[in-house]
């Protein structure tokens, strides 16, 4: 027997997640997982059976990760899979998007003033900052 066999299940998961070189590289494997699984779960309609809970924790992971990438990195990136509505479709995008501003108590109006350009709109201007008062021109 080994060492992690030996150990209770939960001792045996922080074993092993702390035996990864990367502690973040879970991430890749879970959302590969979770993807194919929400396919499932669609596919054969059992979205019952996934919990509100975790779905909401799944949204919320989302969201914050999301918008610390984004703000973090001074970039932005497609949050979604495929070409405009392949995957998801403009219903299911608004559906989300309602409810999230509906939870924090958020409207269209100060959706519209925090709402970003698309980078592809002003991804070939070119921006001149001013030294005295460190605005863009």
């Amino acid at each position: 027997m080994s060492l992690l066999e030996n150990k209770k299940p939960e001792q045996r998961l922080m074993t092993e997640d702390s035996i990864e070189n990367d502690p973040y590289a879970i991430f890749e494997r879970a959302a590969e997982t979770l993807w194919e699984r929400t396919e499932l779960a669609l596919e054969k309609g059992e979205v019952a059976r996934i919990s509100d809970d975790a779905v909401t924790k799944l949204m919320t992971t989302a969201l914050k990760l999301y918008a610390a990438k984004t703000d973090g990195e001074n970039r932005t990136f497609r949050p979604v899979l495929g070409n405009y509505d392949e995957v998801v479709t403009p219903t299911e995008a608004l559906t989300a998007v309602t409810e999230v501003l509906r939870a924090l108590r958020l409207g269209p109006m100060e959706f519209g003033l925090w709402s970003r350009r698309r980078p592809e709109d002003y991804h070939d201007m070119e921006f001149e900052i001013t030294k005295s008062d460190n605005t863009l021109k």
